[in-house]
Parts: structure tokens; C-alpha cells; sequence
């Protein structure tokens, strides 16, 4: 637990080493050493490289992109980007609180995919997904908990989870940090989840930014030491040795004019610029590998919107239907009977104003019922 003296001690390390970045105290830093170290959960995987190691990896991953730079080498991502802001929208959802259980790669999983999501359909794209379902119950069926001996996970089992089986609404499954053996999931979850193609990983500082740049937000995992904790804004770079363990965030932009990546974590908004924070290139590990979303599988129920717009050309099987909330889908014309169907539905729904459910698989309309 974190007092005066020991946060003095902090903020002296900070300016002797001549960083910029301010600490102070924080919603994590009052909690007693065990209590903090439940809000981490990154370990690494099977073959992967321990935390010392990735840190010397991201360490030579900013040497040779440093380098790359004084040789003039062509770097094509622009200088900065935060997915907050891009031509004053924002694609990033909010910061939310994994409480005491090392579930972060779920957060951190679930924060890029959420982002991707609202890239791909639009900023205004209502979305949020269930970090309970990710980790409560596919982390939790290869055996991952919250704490001890099998706790924490890692992000490329989740990156399969999200493509494989998908991942169902936040009212589906609401959060509560918590060991569950998967027993608040809804039971049409599987009518609710969203899946990914695949996800892209990378280990190399100019790619991960041209990905980001194109793409969006990618997950990433660190070292914290024990000065992470009192974080209130700035650039972090680590002033003490006490190694605390993993955590995962979401990489959701950065900055070469300050040299750091731009992250949200997942400890609230009372920890770090209003839950954010900012992270230098090379410190920590952080860069040592990047995991992003490739696309979403556009296979699911849409359940309950308006049919704001119709568009046909009857003579061609060609129709669309402007769902809101959604935008533009068109209308499979697989077979003549389901098309008329469908459409049908469709006018009828938006003639009355009535909600409709409906059907889409690999992002046409196949199925469509009025209530």
C-alpha cells in the first residue's frame, strides 16, 4: 500500500532520471501489494518469451527501428494517430474496470475488437462485448482463472476465441470480477456473438504502426513495476526494479513527437489520464509483440432495429435495406422465393415503423421477421 513517503520516492526517481511523466495517487496505488497485483493476469503462453526476455526483445525491436530512422529508411505510418480522435470522431470504447481478477487480456482483447468493429461500421456503431464470456468461459475451458497457480492468460488463445467460437454482448454476460465457471451467460448467446477472420501479429515497431494507422487498435503486454501504479499522466518510462508482473492493454495510437504509444487499460477511470495512458517506445516490453483484429464476420442476428431505408431493382434481384444503427445490407438473391420473402418483410417493417429482426450471413440478408 502506497503512502506519502513512498510516492515522494516516486516522483523523485521520475525527476532524477530525468522523465516527464507525473505520478500520484491513483485508485490502484492505496490497495495493498496482493490486491494490485490481482488487477495484472498476463502470463506468457507455452514457448513464448519470459517478461525479462521480451523486454530485451522490445528493447532491439527500438534500436533497429531507431536505427531505420537515421538511415532514412522509408517509414510510411504518419507521425501520429489516436483512434480517439480521427477527423474528430471516436472509435475507442470506454474504459472499463477488470476489478481484482487477472482477466486484462480479455480487456485488452475485447477493447481492440470493439474499436475494429466501429473502424469497419462506423463511429456512431453502438458496441460492447463481453469480457465475462471471453474469459469466464472460453479462458476458463482451457483451464485459466482469476488468480493463483492458473491464473491470467495470454492474447493469442483469446485472438482464437474471438475467431472460432466469438464473442457475445456485455448484456449478454455482464462483467463481475470474480472466478465463474461460466454461469451468467444468456441462453441465446450463441445467436449473439461477434467473431473476427483472424488477427495479425506483429514484431516490429513500423509495421505495428502502419497496422494501427490503417486498422486500428492492436493489443499489446508489458512488465509493470511497482511505479506503474501511481501513473497519473505523461510519457511512462519505469524508474523502479520492483517487477510487479503482466498486464495487457489495447494500443489505441501514438505519438513520435513524444515517442510512446497511446493505451487503454482497464483499471477505471480513477487510475492514469482518466483510465489512459501513455507508454515510450521500447519500455517495458511493450513492443515486443502486437496482436490486431483482421475483420469481422459479418454472420449474425441483428435484432431489433428500424428499416430506415429500401432500395430495389426487382428486375435484377438487387435490393438493400438501410438497418439503423447498421447501415446498408443487401438482400441475398440466392433463391427467388427467400429473396421476395425477405423483402417483403423488409417494406413491411418499414412502411408500419415496426421493429425487425434479422438474419445476416457473411453480410447479406437472408432472413427477416416484423414484431
Amino acid at each position: 500500500m502506497a503512502n506519502s513517503d513512498e510516492l515522494r520516492a516516486i516522483q523523485e526517481a521520475i525527476a532524477s532520471s530525468g522523465h516527464t511523466w507525473t505520478a500520484g495517487f491513483t485508485s490502484l496505488n492505496n490497495l495493498s501489494e496482493e490486491e494490485r497485483r490481482n488487477y495484472l493476469g498476463y502470463v506468457p503462453g507455452p514457448n513464448e518469451p519470459s517478461l525479462e526476455e521480451q523486454e530485451q526483445i522490445a528493447a532491439a525491436n527500438l534500436d533497429a527501428y531507431q536505427a531505420n530512422l537515421a538511415s532514412n529508411e522509408a517509414i510510411m505510418a504518419p507521425a501520429s494517430i489516436d483512434w480517439r480522435n480521427v477527423n474528430g470522431q471516436n472509435f475507442v470504447t470506454g474504459v472499463k474496470n477488470q476489478g481484482g481478477c487477472g482477466s486484462c487480456v480479455a480487456f485488452g482483447t475485447v477493447a481492440a475488437v470493439e474499436s475494429r468493429l466501429k473502424i469497419i461500421r462506423g463511429a456512431a456503431y453502438p458496441v460492447d462485448l463481453s469480457e465475462a464470456h471471453l474469459f469466464y468461459c472460453i479462458a476458463r475451458s482451457q483451464g485459466r482463472t482469476c488468480g493463483g497457480s492458473s491464473g491470467g492468460w495470454w492474447p493469442g488463445p483469446a485472438m482464437d476465441g474471438f475467431r472460432d467460437i466469438g464473442v457475445t454482448d456485455e448484456t449478454c454476460y455482464p462483467y463481475t470480477a470474480g472466478d465463474q465457471n461460466c454461469t451468467g451467460r444468456c441462453a441465446d448467446w450463441a445467436n449473439r456473438v461477434t467473431k473476427i477472420s483472424g488477427y495479425t501479429r506483429l514484431t516490429n515497431i513500423a509495421d505495428m504502426k502502419d497496422w494501427i494507422s490503417k486498422n486500428g487498435p492492436m493489443e499489446a503486454c508489458f512488465t509493470v513495476y511497482d511505479d506503474f501504479y501511481s501513473y497519473k499522466s505523461g510519457v511512462y518510462k519505469k524508474t523502479s526494479n520492483k517487477l510487479e508482473g503482466g498486464h495487457c492493454v489495447c494500443i489505441i495510437g501514438y505519438d513520435d513527437g513524444a515517442g510512446c504509444w497511446i493505451a487503454k487499460n482497464s483499471w477505471g477511470t480513477g487510475w492514469g489520464d482518466n483510465g489512459f495512458f501513455r507508454i515510450g517506445y521500447g519500455q517495458c516490453g511493450i513492443d515486443s509483440e502486437m496482436m490486431g483484429a483482421n475483420s469481422i464476420v459479418d454472420t449474425r442476428w441483428i435484432n431489433t432495429k428500424k428499416v430506415v431505408g429500401l432500395w430495389t431493382k426487382n428486375e435484377e434481384r438487387n435490393a438493400w435495406a438501410y438497418l439503423s444503427d447498421e447501415g446498408w445490407k443487401k438482400i441475398s438473391n440466392n433463391n427467388d422465393d427467400g429473396f421476395i420473402n425477405t423483402l417483403t418483410q423488409l417494406a413491411t417493417a418499414k412502411i408500419t415503423n415496426a421493429d425487425v429482426n434479422v438474419y445476416v450471413d457473411n453480410g447479406l440478408i437472408t432472413t427477416a421477421y416484423v414484431f
